[in-house]
C-alpha cells in the first residue's frame, strides 16, 4: 500500500496505487462495473476504499480482471474464472519457490 503522504507523482509508476475509479476501470477493461463487483465478490481482487467508500483499482488489479474477463468471454462462469485464476497464481508461486530453492540447493553443492 502506498504511503499516505508520498506525493502523487512518486504513486505513478506504482502497481499497487489505487488510481481507478470503478467507472474508469471499467471502461479501461471494457466490462461494467457489475463485473467489477462481481469479482471482488468472488474474492480475487479487493479494491481500495476512497474516503467517500468509493471503490479504487491498481493497474495490478485490473491486469487480474481483464484475465478474468477473458475467461468469462470464452464462456466460463465468473466465480470458476476467478477460481482458476487463483490456482494459476498459486502454481506460478510454487514453480518460483521451486526455482529459489533449487538456486539454493546449486549454490550449497548439492545435487538433486
Amino acid at each position: 500500500m502506498p504511503a499516505e503522504n508520498a506525493p502523487v507523482a512518486d504513486n505513478l509508476d506504482d502497481d499497487d496505487y489505487p488510481a481507478y475509479t470503478m467507472g474508469r476501470a471499467a471502461d479501461v477493461l471494457g466490462t461494467t462495473p457489475a463485473f467489477l463487483r462481481a469479482v471482488g465478490e468472488a474474492g480475487l481482487i479487493t479494491p481500495l476504499r476512497s474516503d467517500g467508500g468509493h471503490r479504487r483499482y491498481s493497474r495490478r488489479q485490473l491486469r487480474i480482471a481483464a484475465r478474468a474477463r477473458e475467461l468469462v468471454d470464452q464462456g466460463t462462469p465468473v466465480e470458476a474464472a476467478c477460481r482458476i485464476i487463483s490456482l494459476e497464481n498459486q502454481l506460478a508461486d510454487a514453480v518460483r519457490l521451486n526455482r529459489e530453492m533449487r538456486r539454493k540447493l546449486d549454490e550449497h553443492g548439492a545435487n538433486i
